[in-house]
Order: C-alpha cells, then sequence, then structure tokens
C-alpha cells in the first residue's frame, strides 16, 4: 500500500495528454494495469496483449475502488472512463509527459545479468538522498517502462529504470522515453544467445541504450567485462561520457578488495580517488562489483557517496534473485532467471556456507539455443568446485548435468519442478541450505513456496 495518497493525475491534464475526453472529472493517487495488485484511488489502464484483455477486468477496478479507468473499447461500468484508441499508446504518451514536468536525475540499468538487484540498489540508496522513484519488479519492457514513467511523482528528485530485451530493437523505444542522464551496463554475457549470431550482436542490442541518452549523458561500464571497448566506442559515437567500474586499476570505481560469507560481503572501494569501506548485506562478489555501479551512479549524480555506502548495510535482495529465508533450514530463492554466469554466481554464494549440508536444486536455463546442453553439462565444475552435497535437477537439459553428477551428490531427478517437489521435501534436514535456481520460463517457484511452507510447519515434514 502506498504511504502517501497524494495527486498523481487529474482528468483535464490527462484528457490533454491523451487526446481523449473523459466521462466526468477525476483525479488518481496511482496507475495500475492490473487488478490483483491495484489499490484504490488508482488510475486502471486496461491493456490489451498475449495475456489477456484488460477490459475484462474492469468490473474488478471497480469494486476494489479505481478512481477512473483508460479504455480502448466501451464497457458499461459505474466509473469515470476515458476511451482512446490504443491504450499502450496513451501510457507512452502519459510516460512521456509525466517525464517532461519532472525534473528528476533520471538512471536507467541494462546488461545480461544483476539489472534488477542493481536497480534495487539504486532505488534503495538514493531514497535517503531524496525522493525517489524507481521500477518495481522487473517493469522493464514495452508497457514496464512507460508505466513507471507514467507513475513518477512530480516532485522526484532520482527516477531508476530498468531496461531489458531478449531480442535486438527492443531497448531503442524504452531508452528513447526514458531520456537517460545517467545509463549503466551491467555486464554482457551469453544470455538469450538463441536470438543472436554472437555475443558481440548482445552488446550492440545493449548498446541501444545510449540513443535515446540527453546530451553528454553518462555512461558507466564494467571495466573487467570483454566487451568494454565496443560498448566504450558505441557510446562515444553519441557523444557520451565513459566511467567505469570493477577490479581493474584503470576503473573510475575500483574495487580494492573484498570478503564475506553466505550472508554478507565486506567492501573495501576506492571512488574516483577516495577509499571507501562498507559492508553489503548480501553475499557475493556479483553483487559486490554492481554495489560498485551503484555508488558510481550516486557520484555521478552528485550525490552522498558515503551516506549511499552506508545505506548499502540494510538492502535486501529481491524475490527471485537470492533473497534469503531463514528457519530450521535456509532457503535461497534464485527462482527467477538463470544462465551460466548467474548459475556459477549463485553456486559460489551457495559454497560459501560453511555449516549444514549444502543443497542445490536446479533447473534449466532457457534461450541457450545449439549450446544448450554443454552449457549445462559445464555446470558439474561449479558444484564440485563449491563442495555442493546434493543437487536435484529438473527440465530436459538439467538431465545432462544430472547424468554427469557422482553417484554421492545425486539428489533426484524429475521431468518437472512439480514432480521434484516431494523428493526434495523428504530430504531436507535442519540446518541445510537450499540454492533454488532457474529460468522463470522453467517454474521452479513452488519448489520454494513448498519449502517456504515446510520451513513454517516442520511437522509437516515428507516421511
Amino acid at each position: 500500500m502506498r504511504e502517501n495518497m497524494t495527486d498523481l493525475w487529474d482528468s483535464s491534464k490527462v484528457d490533454e495528454v491523451t487526446e481523449g475526453t473523459s466521462s466526468e472529472p477525476w483525479v488518481c493517487s496511482g496507475i495500475s494495469i492490473d487488478t490483483r495488485t491495484i489499490e484504490k484511488g488508482d488510475l486502471f489502464v486496461a491493456l490489451k496483449g498475449e495475456s489477456g484483455d484488460g477490459h475484462a477486468f474492469l468490473q474488478d477496478a471497480v469494486t476494489k475502488g479505481a478512481a477512473a479507468a483508460l479504455i480502448s473499447e466501451m464497457v458499461e461500468v459505474p466509473l469515470p472512463l476515458l476511451r482512446v484508441a490504443d491504450t499502450l499508446q496513451a501510457l507512452e504518451k502519459l510516460g512521456n509527459a509525466a517525464r517532461e514536468r519532472c525534473s528528476a536525475k533520471r538512471i536507467a540499468v541494462t546488461g545480461s545479468v544483476g539489472k534488477t538487484g542493481t536497480k534495487e540498489m539504486l532505488k534503495w540508496v538514493f531514497k535517503d538522498q531524496g525522493p525517489t522513484h524507481g521500477s518495481v519488479a522487473s517493469y522493464n519492457n514495452l508497457w514496464g517502462v512507460p508505466l513507471t514513467l507514467a507513475r513518477m511523482p512530480q516532485e522526484t528528485q532520482f527516477g531508476i529504470f530498468e531496461v531489458g530485451m531478449n531480442h535486438p530493437g527492443e531497448i531503442r523505444p524504452l531508452t528513447q522515453m526514458i531520456k537517460p542522464h545517467i545509463a549503466i551496463i551491467t555486464s554482457v554475457i551469453e544470455c538469450h544467445i538463441e536470438f543472436f549470431n554472437s555475443v558481440e550482436d548482445i552488446a550492440r542490442a545493449k548498446a541501444e541504450i545510449f540513443e535515446g541518452m540527453t546530451k553528454g549523458g553518462l555512461v558507466l561500464l564494467n571495466l573487467d567485462n570483454a566487451h568494454f571497448d565496443l560498448l566504450s566506442e558505441l557510446a562515444k559515437g553519441h557523444g557520451l561520457k565513459i566511467f567505469s567500474f570493477g577490479k581493474s586499476e584503470k576503473a573510475d570505481f575500483r574495487l580494492l578488495s573484498w570478503d564475506g560469507d553466505a550472508e554478507k560481503s565486506r567492501v573495501i572501494a576506492e571512488i574516483k580517488g577516495e577509499q571507501i569501506s562498507y559492508t553489503l548485506s548480501v553475499p557475493g562478489i556479483h553483487w559486490v562489483l554492481n554495489s560498485l555501479a551503484v555508488l558510481g551512479a550516486v557520484s555521478l549524480a552528485g550525490a552522498d557517496v558515503k551516506k549511499a555506502a552506508q545505506s548499502l548495510t540494510t538492502v535486501e535482495a529481491p524475490s527471485g534473485r537470492g533473497k534469503c529465508y531463514k528457519g530450521d533450514f535456509t532457503v535461497i530463492d534464485e527462482s527467477y532467471n538463470a544462465n551460466p554466469t548467474s548459475m556459477r554466481a549463485a553456486l559460489a554464494v551457495l559454497g560459501q556456507n560453511k555449516k549444514g549440508r549444502k543443497i542445490a536444486v536446479l533447473g534449466d536455463m532457457r534461450e541457450m539455443g545449439d549450446i544448450a546442453r554443454v552449457r549445462h553439462e559445464e555446470l558439474l565444475e561449479p558444484l564440485l568446485e563449491n563442495k555442493i552435497d546434493l543437487v536435484f535437477c529438473c527440465g530436459p537439459y538439467m538431465a545432462h548435468l544430472y547424468e554427469r553428477l557422482p553417484i554421492a551428490m545425486r539428489g533426484a531427478y524429475a521431468p518437472t519442478s512439480l514432480e521434484l517437489i516431494p523428493f526434495v521435501l523428504e530430504t531436507i534436514e535442519p540446518g541445510d541450505i537450499i540454492s533454488v535456481k532457474a529460468s522463470l520460463g522453467t517454474r521452479i517457484k513452488p519448489i520454494v513456496e513448498a519449502l517456504l511452507a515446510l520451513q513454517e510447519n516442520p511437522i509437516k515434514r515428507v516421511s
């Protein structure tokens, strides 16, 4: 629930922006495209898409107290209505208008891995610097970006936006809507490779973010990444100024040292020549490196870097991206996404555990194309390196990994996540730490949910 129910838009302004006419005056305090999460006072935008038609849920919007509805088809409901030809285009216009009326410093984040975690860290640290607004969940696509913009209050000082893609050309219209002052590319790796001819082509697709940036915009790139030089040249071609983060001595925002355990990381960094120490309340080198990008963005935005470093001590991993749940056993929820790099990072975090059995529950990595089988088989190496005790696998590609596992490491295999659940639950013991990771399309989240239910009700443990 929103803490402050302040006015966001009124009908006269929205009518002007969308070139429509509301059936009666209204004022909204928020915007929603999903009646499952709509809040009282929201403007409900009835989008049409592959997953459904928002017009079918207008009565739900009424029941939940929507202020008005933006529609493209007439539906008889007791609600102020604004009809337009295309609701997504109207939402885009509203997003553009929100950007123009607000003087916020806009920061956009993309990359093959770490986008959402970095975006969440940015939101977390900037909220202590001034009014901050940003993407929720992974609202980083053709409807998520305009929705995030349209929700941005006029008094916002820092706007944080996540930009995603899995095909060429998808970032271009999104960055042109955001018009970032600062852009971060966390890393470019072999991700969504099924839709690209090479990783270099992925880098070029990520570099589309430069095309919408404000004149003289600032770019933060990972100096340790193999595609740094290519991305730098592409950014310079748009007249942008390049800054870097990473382990390299040449990095503007440099990691000097770090150590950590299964719960946190202690970091010493050099931020534009000044040494700074901080504790990051999430584990893993991938979080550490992206925290440098965060502090770099704070510096480039003219905000307080030391204050931001202090804020990082209480940041939390987002759901599905390393969020940790403790009970008589521990669950690490990595169920939102997976690729070879993020798999290795998650297994390294699991390997840092010094107490109890280390258990990996792994589902398929999607969109790997012709190299899918070999990339799954190669996961045996990090499993052995991190001394993982038991491995459970589901999905056709993970079957290849399971066949390579030493007998002692084999927990169980099942074709689907739902079929794997009973095997996992009957194995868990107090003190275990279980990391669950797969691509979202594998639908491995029910295993996390089943483990959390067992954590809450250990008496229900399968015998």
